[in-house]
């Protein structure tokens, strides 16, 4: 498991994670965010105006635009796609680990910097 989940998983405010099953939602486009997640284990869809845009896995963690856009908004919709264990962190909890674990802002700019290259290669593979 990568240090973001474990960071996401000890910080979490509930002393046990949350568990979803095989197509449900974990949130919707357009909400209101107030917390990250972190895939102890799974698969979950993002998806984008009823597509899905990236499909994310064990170890990766997500929500975290809501946490920090002024709006606190969801930019996708989250759906498992395979049964998931699934950490949770709120805003609270995510500045605290950021201010008192910096490995932990490294990690989570490591994951996000990771999908966005992944969806710049995807726009420059259909631009071709």
């Amino acid at each position: 498991m990568s240090e973001p989940v474990k960071t996401v998983e000890i910080f979490q405010k509930s002393s046990s994670p949350l568990t979803y099953v095989a197509g449900q939602t974990i949130f919707q486009e357009g909400e209101t965010g107030s917390v990250m997640y972190g895939i102890i284990e799974g698969e979950v869809d993002l998806i984008v105006d009823g597509k899905v845009v990236e499909t994310i896995t064990t170890g990766d963690v997500f929500g975290e635009g809501a946490l920090v856009q002024p709006e606190h908004d969801r930019a996708s919709t989250a759906i498992a796609k395979t049964d998931c264990i699934i950490a949770s962190l709120d805003r609270e909890r995510f500045l605290f680990a950021i201010e008192n674990t910096p490995m932990f802002a490294i990690d989570v700019l490591r994951s996000y910097s990771n999908r966005a290259r992944r969806l710049k290669r995807m726009v420059a593979f259909y631009l071709q």
